[in-house]
């Protein structure tokens, strides 16, 4: 078990190295010019344009630059910052080539918010799209079962930025039954009753699948041998579905799960935009817009380390649900 665990993490630190390299020339070595956004287009001298790109430090070549990065996700280094020099503690991501502010404060401030509605959202998809997959497949072939099947691939064709600016306009504008808002001076009550508009959004969308994931692998599971010698036994059904049958059916759920919180705590871009969430997706389409690379840099990077940590998880937990992965 420790040396199937020791390889996933050995093959986890190799993609994330990979990545860094690839997203670091694709941002600090690309056509993206910072400089030029910051000088402006009007009174923008090619002399002011120099100082910029010294100040930045985007002037240097892009093995030194690298070097540099590199070294301060380790041990952290000495950054220049209009002029004067600041250090910055390890993992060092940088500084906002527009703000000044250290990236990693910068993420850690807003991650909370994404986090905390990433959980929301799983409680949400999790209850409703598990369940909801596994009546359909003890009902297989009933109007039940051909009634969830066609909402759920119904409402998942819809575009979700569609689906969460009518429920932002209908709940939280014009009859404001919800918060439109989460803001954490509110306190925590206030915090999480700002969050549960989006996070219902988030988890309907993200339903849809697990409901058509969870059938699928319960009709599966349900035609085995093992479960109808369990019934053969005199079992009830309850115990059958839901003890020898569920636990199986779990294992393409468990996939999906780690891809998507994943990507839910990588930053929900859409969302957080309709409900005004200042979570990590907003604040990367803002910093993508202001071409302030180190904060994309740091964005790009968070949510690498996220999804591997998530598919390292999830390869744990398959050794648990399925004993023929740990062994092989």
């Amino acid at each position: 078990m420790l040396i199937y665990i020791a390889r996933r993490a050995i093959m986890a630190v190799s993609v994330i190295l990979v990545v860094l390299v690839a997203t670091f020339l694709l941002f600090f070595a690309g056509p993206a010019d910072p400089a030029q956004s910051m000088c402006g287009e009007t009174r923008c001298t090619t002399q002011r344009l120099e100082d910029i790109r010294r100040s930045l430090g985007t002037d240097r070549p892009v093995a030194i630059q690298f070097k540099e990065y590199f070294q301060g996700l380790l041990v952290g280094r000495d950054i220049y910052v209009s002029g004067s020099p600041k250090h910055c503690e390890a993992p060092c991501l940088g500084f906002s080539f527009r703000t000044g502010v250290e990236v990693k404060d910068a993420l850690a401030t807003r991650f909370p918010n994404t986090a905390m509605l990433a959980l929301m959202s799983m409680v949400i998809f999790l209850s409703v799209g598990v369940s909801t997959g596994v009546l359909a497949a003890r009902r297989r072939g009933s109007g039940l079962d051909r009634g969830i099947v066609g909402f759920s691939q119904v409402f998942g064709s819809i575009p979700s930025y569609i689906t969460g600016l009518l429920f932002a306009l209908n709940f939280t504008v014009l009859y404001p039954l919800l918060p439109r808002y989460a803001n954490r001076s509110d306190g925590i009550a206030g915090w999480i009753a700002g969050l549960v508009a989006p996070a219902i959004i988030l988890g309907l969308f993200y339903a849809t699948g697990y409901v058509r994931y969870a059938r699928a692998s319960m009709v599966d599971t349900l035609n085995q041998d093992y479960v109808r010698t369990a019934r053969s036994k005199g079992i009830s059904e309850q115990t059958v579905v839901y003890k020898h049958g569920l636990r199986a059916a779990l294992s393409p759920v468990v996939t999906i799960l780690g891809l998507d919180m994943a990507g839910l705590l990588s930053g929900t871009l859409i969302t957080e935009q309709i409900f005004g969430v200042d979570g990590i997706g907003r604040f990367a389409i803002e910093s993508l817009r202001n071409d302030d690379l180190p904060i994309i840099m740091g964005t790009v990077l968070i949510g690498c380390v996220l999804v591997v940590i998530m598919n390292l998880i999830v390869d744990i937990a398959y050794s648990f649900l399925d004993p023929r992965v740990r062994l092989s």
